[in-house]
């Protein structure tokens, strides 16, 4: 076996910048070697449960998680948002790429389940412990038929394909550099008494990126989970995955060593999950349907290749540069009012892709609500005068854009009351998490009957999940189109009444 690394500094700078838009197709992103080790955090499930959040760690795939039309999706992240509602807990997300770093955080508490689908193995399972698998899968080499493969026969293209792997010997297979394929590699050429030339990438360059870089004709083979290799076959016909290098796989999870009692709450979930058809429809929606992975492919609303959040990014920018906001924070919250469709009406009677209730919409001089161009308008005005009753009250320009937003879902006035009751009892009520607690609490009459408050009962809940939700999709979208486009000249109309 011989391993080698002969990546040039600029070819390393190039996959950076290659990394970053196309994100990671393995669901092996974790280091076979034992990372650096500090002491880990002690924080097992009781701990989470009364935190209230539980944070997964995560890699953008077209499996684990990738943002498509704006709605965070993904194998995992789907897992994970059952698994979080049905122990009522928040789900954060942390997107990470770099292999040492993930298991990191994973110690240090910035998470809690190392959610990559991970093969066990037993050297990992001396630094995290595993939940039960979630399915077995084989490895797999790809590997490129030939150029004019469609006007072949089958039995040709056969003879031009690897489907021995003592084929492999002298030949080079790039794998990411000590992720579990390394090892593989390493004991199939002890079986087959020959060295396989393996090539390990940098860290940070996914299984995705070489499964791509097979079908361009940039390396002739990678290995893969067959799972990854089928689904990355829909996008590229010329690829062959059906020659399998090792024996079926367990694939899961991961937690801290001293967290058994999260595991054991994942185990059981998992346990009860398995014999739901709702996760065997979870996996082949993601997995299985090739025509929807297909069309995502194809999408510029595929955050794994295009570059758009909406057909509306235009428009939202320019709304953003008016009100001096990011425009993904913006388009966040659009997703969150609308999930972006401009004929959307919710049960109150709030229409359009910013929800506004004929009444606002008709001061802010919004004629037609399901118009996309003048419902953004209309949210722009609004958004602008909330902005002018906070500014002076919140200083700090995070804090104010949580406590506008809280006004925009619930009114103004209840937010203010928050406020006033945060003042009266000794909180901070210049931050958002304290006040949030006293808009919580407005459903309680010894809160809404207070004097301080002006408009009584107040179903908090709903405020502070929206401020959660958009600040968490704001998140998503900020890691997953880390590269921020160019803003356009505004050219929407600023002009508004007072209300």
């Amino acid at each position: 076996m011989i391993k080698r690394t002969h990546i040039s500094l600029l070819l390393a700078l190039v996959l950076f910048a290659s990394c970053s838009q196309q994100g990671s197709g393995s669901r092996d992103n974790n280091a076979t070697t034992t990372p650096e080790q500090t002491d880990p955090i002690t924080l097992d499930f009781d701990a989470i449960k009364k935190r209230g959040y539980i944070t997964a760690i995560v890699d953008n795939s077209s499996t684990g998680m990738f943002v498509y039309k704006g709605r965070p999706m993904g194998y995992d992240y789907e897992l994970l948002s059952r698994f979080a509602k049905e122990h009522d807990l928040e789900l954060r997300i942390d997107v990470t790429t770099d292999i040492d770093l993930a298991f990191k955080k994973l110690d240090d508490g910035r998470g809690d389940i190392l959610a990559y689908n991970l093969t066990v193995t037993k050297e990992r399972k001396q630094i995290i412990r595993f939940t039960d698998y979630h399915y077995l899968v084989r490895l797999v080499l790809v590997q490129r038929k030939p150029s004019n493969w469609r006007d072949m026969k089958v039995h040709e293209i056969e003879k031009t394909l690897i489907r021995n792997p003592v084929e492999l010997i002298g030949k080079e297979v790039y794998v990411r550099n000590s992720t579990s394929h390394v090892p593989r590699l390493e004991n199939l050429s002890e079986e087959i008494g020959g060295d396989i030339l393996i090539i390990e990438d940098f860290p940070d360059v996914e299984t995705e990126t070489l499964i791509r870089k097979v079908a361009l004709k940039e390396i002739d083979y990678t290995v893969a989970e067959e799972d990854v290799a089928m689904v990355n076959k829909t996008y590229y016909p010329i690829l062959d995955v059906k020659t399998p290098i090792s024996f079926p796989q367990q694939i899961a999870w991961g937690v801290r060593l001293n967290a058994p009692s999260l595991q054991d709450t994942l185990n059981a979930w998992i346990s009860s999950m398995k014999k739901s058809a709702d996760y065997y429809v979870l996996y082949n929606k993601y997995y299985r349907n090739q025509k929807a992975s297909l069309q995502r492919k194809k999408s510029d609303y595929f955050s794994m290749g295009g570059d758009k959040i909406s057909p509306y990014d235009e428009m939202i920018k320019e709304a953003a540069d008016v009100i001096g906001w990011d425009w993904q924070l913006l388009a966040a919250q659009m997703f969150k009012e609308s999930n972006f469709d401009p004929k959307a009406k919710s049960w109150a009677g709030a229409i359009g892709l910013m929800q506004l209730m004929p009444a606002t919409a008709k001061q802010y001089g919004v004629q037609k609500l399901t118009d996309p161009e003048q419902s953004i308008r209309g949210g722009m005005k609004h958004l602008i005068w909330l902005e002018k009753l906070w500014d002076e009250i919140i200083w700090d320009e995070t804090e104010r854009k949580k406590f506008i937003l809280a006004s925009y879902n619930i009114g103004q006035g209840h937010v203010m009351d928050a406020y006033k009751l945060a003042q009266k009892h000794g909180g901070d009520a210049s931050k958002w998490e304290v006040v949030s607690e006293y808009l919580l609490k407005k459903s309680d009459s010894k809160y809404y009957n207070d004097p301080v408050v002006e408009f009584g009962y107040c179903r908090g809940i709903e405020p502070v999940d929206y401020v959660q939700t958009i600040f968490d999709i704001y998140q998503t979208y900020q890691e997953l189109y880390p590269i921020e486009q160019d803003t356009t000249t505004a050219s929407l109309a600023v002009n508004q009444p007072p209300i």
